[in-house]
């Protein structure tokens, strides 16, 4: 393979929308969120089982967000879960025209 055999495509900042996922918007949200609660796990320094004992939720939740398994959760869930860690999530949403679909040139 050489640099002539490869075709860079831009990433619209959504990888979820990049690979087609029917609810790529949602999806990139609970992956934010879901990356702040890891953040402030290791900010921290807490394991599962310790940010179970200091915000009452079910340690294998934590477990669960940790490994990338947000199927489970709620937009609203994960949130609360963040506010139950001293974190506020502040918003801001912008209404934009959807990209057009990425593809490959050819």
């Amino acid at each position: 393979m050489t640099d002539d055999d490869l075709v860079l495509i831009r990433g619209s900042g959504n990888v979820f929308r990049d690979f087609d996922e029917p609810d790529a918007d949602l999806d990139q949200a609970r992956a934010v969120v879901a990356a702040a609660i890891i953040g402030v796990l290791e900010r921290r320094k807490l394991g599962v089982r310790a940010a179970g004992k200091v915000t009452g939720i079910a340690a294998s939740e934590f477990s669960r967000i940790r490994n990338g398994r947000l199927d489970r959760f709620t937009l609203d869930r994960l949130i609360t879960i963040l506010g139950a860690l001293d974190r506020q999530l502040r918003v801001r949403v912008a209404i934009d025209d959807r990209p057009a679909a990425l593809s490959a040139p050819g």
